[in-house]
């Protein structure tokens, strides 16, 4: 079993915990990374909006997925775009991690014991916008680079405070760095957040058999729902968008936002129906917002079409 997988320390722990469950379960198989760069780890010193684009952090994993070169990749849910190339499939999604953001500090601050125009490091529009609602007085702080080097940055760059996503914090072990754990309520997530994906070839069943103990289907009816909300908006990573559905029992609780680059704008609701009817409901909730601006701000983004 080869696995796709980008070269970023966390990239890696993520595929390894794969890789390794696969060793457990199928004793004797022989399980090999591959390391692939991507667009996204190859451009770190340009925005993420500049560059544009969509699977900015995954494309070239799927090329070498469709060219038989790996048999499964190993992405970052948040990572994948609503549309997947012909072929393909998600046919795995883990029990989803922490899906909370969290916010690394000087001081050990907290974000509501942060001075006036204190400097916060995020490379998430959707993170910035959520930010400068709640906080307008703060200096947001774009920021590029892998997670440990973010993180870095707070010392290098005379920050705060740098803000980023629980889950990978957690799955590398560095929990005692964190200043604060930012609720959802306060910080709404960004699709996918916290989720693996393991993507394979449709017409692989070996490939799907193999991996499909570690599916869980509470985690791919939430980010099913999620996703559906995304692929109703048309959205990319140009636009700060965010979403996060929680499935309790028989029903399905998603809330979902769309704002402006500038975060002046910031257009949310949220919705609560049976989780079978998940996917209908992020896409109810998509038009909610694109009948209250959200088509206004898509269109002014997108007015040469997505990219």
């Amino acid at each position: 079993m080869r696995i796709g997988t980008r070269g970023s320390a966390l990239a890696l722990t993520q595929s390894g915990w794969v890789a390794e469950r696969i060793r457990e379960r199928h004793p004797g198989t022989a399980v090999e990374l591959v390391t692939i760069r991507t667009k996204g780890d190859i451009m770190q010193d340009v925005s993420l909006v500049k560059i544009g684009g969509k699977g900015l952090f995954i494309k070239e994993i799927e090329d070498a997925l469709l060219r038989s070169e790996v048999d499964v990749a190993v992405h970052s849910m948040k990572d994948v775009p609503a549309e997947l190339p012909e072929g393909l499939e998600i046919a795995v999604t883990p029990p989803r991690e922490d899906p909370r953001d969290v916010l690394i500090s000087q001081g050990n601050r907290k974000l509501e014991e942060m001075p006036h125009g204190a400097r916060i490091g995020t490379c998430s529009l959707r993170r910035g916008l959520q930010l400068r609602n709640r906080m307008p007085d703060l200096q947001i702080v774009p920021l590029r680079g892998n997670l440990d080097t973010r993180i870095k940055k707070v010392e290098t760059e005379n920050l705060a405070g740098v803000i980023v996503a629980a889950a990978g914090i957690r799955r590398m072990g560095w929990t005692a760095k964190v200043s604060q754990f930012i609720p959802v309520e306060v910080m709404l997530p960004a699709v996918g957040q916290g989720v693996l994906g393991i993507e394979t070839r449709r017409n692989d069943a070996r490939a799907r058999e193999a991996v499909a103990f570690l599916h869980d289907p509470i985690t791919a009816c939430e980010v099913g729902a999620e996703r559906a909300f995304l692929k109703r908006l048309g959205g990319g990573c140009q636009l700060p968008i965010a979403a996060f559905a929680k499935r309790k029992g028989d029903g399905l609780t998603i809330e979902g936002l769309v704002g402006s680059p500038d975060g002046r704008v910031m257009i949310g609701h949220k919705l609560t129906g049976p989780w079978e009817e998940g996917e209908a409901l992020g896409r109810e909730l998509a038009d909610n917002i694109l009948a209250r601006g959200g088509r206004a701000l898509l269109d002014e983004v997108y007015q040469d079409g997505p990219v």
